[in-house]
């Protein structure tokens, strides 16, 4: 099969293909110019973006004999992920940048220049894996635990799953790593990539401050409050806060308190005691389903950010707008904005964003 792989510049990428070709496919290897790697912008190098990850995934596909190619995806980027990112701050919710790359920039794009390469499927180096031993092909967490990356990958069209390929979804971090120093991969000992790639400083307030206006709501200061509405503080704006924070909130208090809640029409950001973030459940939207939807009643794992537990939840209604679950016995610092996915033990089943919180305990 002659297939497309996602080249980072990253080790997991990089074993990805070596894997592919191990395997006798017919490999071509593609690196996504985004925002990180415009003019001579500077990236953190802690980032798996940058000309220094395009000039890496070039020596990986050099050593592996196979040909790479670099695809300017700058537009579908900024319009896709970063203005939404930076939407979704102004609207005082926590958005989750890599769910929206992958959902629509990444695979979708890959997907389009794969056919005019003659390509068959699409591959990346992603900790998941894709069953087909059944009617219809199923995404599956990574086999190791502690690197699973299935969570990212929610927004994928039902689709595609039959035509992707994740090689090191069935190996261990330390396993790829290995891998790649028997190969002599220039990646074998690279650094992971900690940050959000399109925030070369580290911290995402510096982008809102660049594209919002000085004056927009989410950069204005504006009341912290308790629950009932009592003015403790004061903030230099809500966008630099997300449900479940507890550092820039002051202290002087007899137990700490973190973010309750964000109230964009009023500016207010709400601060309490920890047990006030635990709720009974959550209204769920812009739902993709990797296989057929739930009916109201039945049971599901629920994950609510990513390296968050698994909780037990039921489906109370849903419709083609959104689902809304109860929680069994709770969960805390559920965020909207953030990314709900649903499992049946290792099968992804699907996912949302999250609207809003109910039953707050």
């Amino acid at each position: 099969m002659r297939v497309l792989v996602a080249m980072s510049g990253g080790v997991d990428s990089s074993v990805a293909a070596a894997m592919l070709v191990e395997s006798g496919h017919e490999v071509v290897g593609a690196t996504m110019k985004t925002f990180c790697y415009s003019g001579e912008a500077a990236v953190s190098k802690r980032s798996c973006c940058g000309l220094e990850g395009i000039a890496d995934a070039r020596q990986v596909a050099d050593r592996l004999g196979i040909p790479h190619y670099v695809f300017d995806v700058e537009e579908g980027f900024t319009r896709d992920v970063i203005d939404d990112f930076v939407s979704e701050y102004a609207n005082g919710r926590t958005p989750n940048p890599c769910v929206q790359c992958n959902s629509n920039t990444k695979f979708g794009d890959l997907f389009v220049r794969g056919r005019v390469l003659d390509c068959e499927g699409v591959a990346s180096g992603h900790f998941a894996r894709i069953d087909n031993t059944g009617s219809a092909p199923r995404l599956l967490r990574g086999a190791d635990r502690a690197k699973d990356q299935s969570y990212f990958l929610w927004g994928l069209p039902a689709e595609m799953l039959g035509k992707m390929h994740f090689p090191v979804g069935e190996l261990a971090k330390d396993e790829v790593r290995s891998r790649a120093r028997a190969l002599g991969l220039v990646t074998a000992d690279k650094p992971e990539s900690q940050e959000i790639c399109f925030v070369p400083t580290g911290n995402y307030r510096d982008l809102l401050a660049d594209r919002l206006l000085p004056t927009h709501p989410a950069l204005s200061p504006g009341p912290i409050v308790d629950p009932g509405g009592r003015v403790l503080g004061r903030h230099g704006g809500y966008a630099g806060f997300t449900v479940g924070q507890r550092r820039g909130i002051g202290g002087g208090r007899g137990e700490r308190y973190h973010v309750i809640e964000i109230r964009p029409a009023t500016r207010e950001v709400v601060i309490g005691p920890r047990h006030l973030l635990e709720v009974g459940g959550a209204v769920v939207g812009d739902l993709n389903w990797l296989g057929p939807p739930p009916v109201p009643g039945r049971q599901l794992g629920v994950q609510i950010r990513y390296r968050a537990p698994v909780h037990r939840c039921t489906v109370e209604e849903i419709d083609d707008d959104a689902v809304g679950l109860s929680f069994r016995g709770g969960a805390m610092a559920v965020a909207p904005g953030q990314s709900s996915v649903f499992f049946e033990g290792e099968r992804v089943l699907g996912g949302g964003r999250i609207r809003e919180t109910v039953g707050r305990r």
